[in-house]
């Protein structure tokens, strides 16, 4: 049984950093791509990161280009986002997610993914 389970949320002032983690189980994930999505209050959940099979790969959504960093480290099968220069608008809850897919491409959209975690708060104080 595959799990995702996210930690490191919390809450913060505008400018500051965190790491959030996502640890996986269930399979070995080196061939998996790892995503991290978020979903502001009365918002759709939006695609924020995603790293590719094998880790070749990264891409951002545009807004958090600079400020985010995507990693994993593949011995603890956990996937990491390193947010820099929080703002206000980067509150929400994060999502960490996984597919074995080959999406085509298309690692924006939530059906491309196959797991889920269960999300954890960021919220950025002004």
């Amino acid at each position: 049984q595959v799990q995702l389970v996210e930690s490191g949320g919390g809450l913060v002032q505008a400018g500051d950093s965190l790491i959030l983690s996502c640890a996986a189980s269930g399979r070995t994930f080196s061939n998996y791509a790892m995503g991290w999505f978020r979903q502001a209050a009365g918002k759709e959940r939006e695609f924020v990161a995603v790293q590719s099979w094998g880790g070749g790969s990264k891409y951002y959504v545009d807004s958090v280009k600079g400020r985010f960093t995507i990693s994993r480290d593949v011995t603890k099968n956990t996937v990491y986002l390193r947010m820099n220069s929080l703002k206000t608008e980067d509150t929400a809850v994060y999502y960490c997610a996984a597919t074995p897919r080959n999406t085509g491409g298309n690692w924006a959209s939530t059906s491309s993914y196959d797991y889920w975690g269960q999300g954890t708060q960021v919220t950025v104080s002004s």
